[in-house]
């Protein structure tokens, strides 16, 4: 009986790596959507975002099953309890890369971004795909420095967050209060992406020490 309960302990896991996957994916493609004004890419982050809002409740069900018919405690609890939360920063982070794409889609021919700023974001996109794709290895490992280092390479998209807006209140940005209001909206997209990104980590820190590492209003 025992032996069944960790392995459903291990196949929430395992949904929980590949809810991480899945929006590592979206993010991608959002973020190419929104770089190559690409309305194909943008219909299907769109689409699929059900997919992952499917996949939550999924891991919410398998959850709340474990919590009312096995009462796991200690680290067994922490687990299941982790989960819970990292199910939710997942589907956030789903939905946080569906905006981009809607507003990718949008804008549809014309691209979102002046040139000024595709840069940025082509590496707001780069560091936010790989932190999430770093959530879904620390998930499967419980790495605690693994985790960590999610904590530290998120403080590089909050640093190109920053730096948007000494670009947009530049007085030589000539791009209109539309652009400006897109690329604070998407700038906000991604350095929310990567928030939760960091709430998925300090879930799995919480798993293994039973302390939480600190509180954000991502983790809220």
């Amino acid at each position: 009986m025992r032996e069944a309960y960790h392995v459903e302990l291990e196949q929430l896991a395992e949904n929980l790596a590949s809810m991480s996957l899945q929006v590592a994916d979206a993010m991608e493609r959002a973020t190419r959507a929104l770089l190559e004004v690409d309305l194909g890419l943008a219909e299907q982050v769109i689409s699929d975002d059900a997919k992952v809002d499917d996949a939550r409740a999924e891991c919410e069900e398998q959850a709340y099953a474990l919590l009312a018919l096995q009462a796991p405690v200690a680290t067994d609890l922490r687990t299941v309890l982790a989960a819970i939360h990292a199910a939710e920063s997942l589907e956030r982070m789903g939905d946080l890369a569906l905006h981009v794409a809607k507003a990718a889609r949008r804008r549809h021919p014309d691209p979102v971004l002046p040139d000024a700023v595709r840069g940025d974001f082509a590496k707001m996109g780069e560091v936010a795909v790989k932190l999430a794709r770093q959530a879904e290895q620390v998930i499967k490992s419980k790495d605690v420095e693994a985790a960590r280092t999610i904590e530290s390479d998120d403080d590089e998209v909050d640093e190109i967050h920053k730096h948007l807006f000494t670009v947009i209140m530049d007085r030589n940005w000539d791009h209109g209060v539309a652009a400006a209001v897109d690329v604070t909206l998407l700038g906000r997209f991604y350095e929310r992406f990567a928030d939760h990104a960091v709430s998925v980590a300090r879930r799995m820190i919480f798993v293994v020490t039973g302390k939480m590492p600190g509180y954000g209003t991502e983790d809220i």
